[in-house]
């Protein structure tokens, strides 16, 4: 049965992900905590199905200030398949060296922040222009992907090095590099890709684990709490209260 096999897929890449990466994760948390402890932040930055962990770490239920989503729409196949904004144009756009510092143009940063930056692969040039722009800034660049997959693979960026190589923290998310993980009968091509669901498992074990440094420093976290709980009668409150910090602290940027 296919589902369970990539079921199975699934779980080994988590346990994986448990078994190797957990130092790397509190390395990273770390290094976000110290950020949003002095009220400034982390950045996250991806493309294509990249942003998925962008979009689900912040704004939603349970997370909380201090992650600036920095998601560029062209960039982004999840408007349209073909015609105005499709794939093909997506799959040419993120290969060109130069968008990456244009985007960083729109911007204010400050040598505090944090550029938390998504990628499977790690080869292709607006995320490595992202990564060398936030380094000439002073930023930590932090970045997930399947680093050790990735591993001896030729950037197509001009400067010769992956986004891995620039990196000061890498968390592995340790998915094969053909991201997809189910062979199909009288198939080419495997279906069932990994990369999102280790992507979102690395992302709330290194949140959760930030959240639980600023608290035990007795920081108040802005959290948006779920408004959909029969009988909280301020959860309003607290999210136009979390929303009001994220609108006073991006004043900057």
């Amino acid at each position: 049965m296919l589902a369970k096999e990539w079921l199975k897929n699934a779980y080994d890449v988590m346990t994986r992900i448990e078994e190797t990466q957990t130092d790397n994760i509190n390395l990273a948390a770390e290094a976000m905590a110290n950020t949003i402890e002095a009220e400034r932040w982390v950045h996250t930055f991806g493309c294509g199905h990249a942003t998925l962990p962008i979009e689900e770490m912040y704004p939603r239920i349970g997370g909380f200030v201090g992650f600036h989503p920095l998601i560029e729409l062209p960039l982004s196949f999840f408007t349209r398949i073909t015609g105005e904004m499709g794939v093909h144009q997506f799959v040419f756009l993120e290969r060109v060296e130069g968008y990456g510092v244009e985007i960083m143009k729109g911007y204010n940063f400050d040598p505090r922040d944090i550029m938390w930056l998504f990628s499977h692969s790690g080869i292709n040039n607006v995320n490595i222009d992202i990564a060398l722009e936030a380094r000439k800034k002073g930023m930590k660049v932090i970045v997930f992907g399947s680093a050790g997959e990735a591993r001896g693979k030729k950037t197509r960026h001009s400067c010769g090095k992956t986004i891995f190589q620039l990196a000061d923290i890498i968390v592995d998310t340790c998915v094969p590099l053909e991201d997809a993980s189910v062979k199909l009968k009288n198939h080419q091509d495997k279906i069932g890709p990994v990369s999102t669901m280790a992507f979102t498992t690395c992302v709330w074990m290194t949140i959760t684990t930030v959240a639980e440094i600023l608290a035990e420093r007795g920081i108040k976290l802005y959290i948006h709490p779920s408004h959909n709980v029969p009988g909280d009668e301020t959860a309003k409150v607290r999210l136009d209260e979390a929303l009001a910090e994220y609108k006073k602290r991006i004043a900057g940027v």
